[in-house]
């Protein structure tokens, strides 16, 4: 157990990294003009958004069970620890925002500029918040369409970040279960997906830095207690003697 928390803990430091600097800077959002990155952003957020979300859970999941190569028994308990920790996180996410009922940046800036105000606003139901966004933007030409939309479609509360929570646990998921397997490439890949989505997060008006340093705290909490999970009923998550071969050469080329 202390093994395992050492790897998500080290995982979860380095996720923490960019929000803590953002926010003790004190950068606050502004709406951007449309530009390549900024649409780049969004596209990197669509990928744990509904429904492209569920085609990456189950592409990782996959690969995760691929680099892992438990048989049948163990590969089926895996898959649903899997999909146990992601689905806990974003349970917790709910009904912590019903709880905490922060405000989205955006819903800050619709007050401050179209004298929207935020109680009002979150008075409303999903569908009218997204009718409201729309007609209060639709003459607006600085924020671009596909912004526009993506607001209409995300007018929940902030606190925390459900993108972040989905995607940081498969960060430290990956930390947690392929760092023995030495999966160096996927835990990289992992860590900047993960990274650049929490900052998607912030760029588009959708979350303030503390939103996503909660949620990332929630999801280390969760996937060490997924990872001690699966190796007590998975098995050990060293590698065989055979891919200890598998390995020394890839680390070799």
């Amino acid at each position: 157990m202390l093994a395992i928390a050492k790897r998500t803990t080290l995982g979860a430091m380095l996720l923490l990294v960019m929000p803590l600097l953002v926010w003790i800077s004190g950068w606050q959002w502004e709406p951007k003009a449309d530009a390549f990155w900024l649409k780049g952003m969004f596209w990197l957020t669509e990928t744990v958004t509904q429904p492209w979300g569920i085609i990456t859970h189950v592409l990782l999941c996959g690969w995760f069970l691929w680099c892992l190569r438990f048989r049948l028994r163990a590969a089926v308990v895996l898959f649903l620890i899997l999909g146990a920790a992601i689905m806990v996180g974003q349970g917790l996410k709910s009904w912590i925002k019903d709880s905490v009922q922060e405000p989205r940046p955006f819903v800050i800036w619709l007050e401050k500029t179209r004298h929207v105000p935020v109680d009002d606003f979150y008075n409303l139901k999903r569908k009218e918040r997204g009718h409201l966004v729309r007609e209060q933007l639709q003459n607006e030409a600085s924020i671009p369409a596909w912004l526009r939309k993506h607001w209409q479609n995300e007018t929940g509360f902030a606190f925390p970040s459900g993108h972040t929570m989905f995607a940081a646990s498969w960060a430290l998921l990956g930390v947690g279960l392929l760092w023995p397997r030495r999966r160096t490439v996927t835990l990289a890949i992992l860590l900047i997906w993960a990274s650049g989505v929490m900052a998607s997060r912030m760029v588009l008006g959708m979350h303030w830095p503390r939103d996503l340093v909660v949620a990332t705290l929630i999801s280390w909490l969760l996937v060490t207690c997924a990872v001690w999970l699966a190796q007590k009923l998975c098995g050990p998550l060293r590698p065989p003697v055979e891919e200890k071969k598998e390995i020394a050469e890839r680390e070799n080329e």
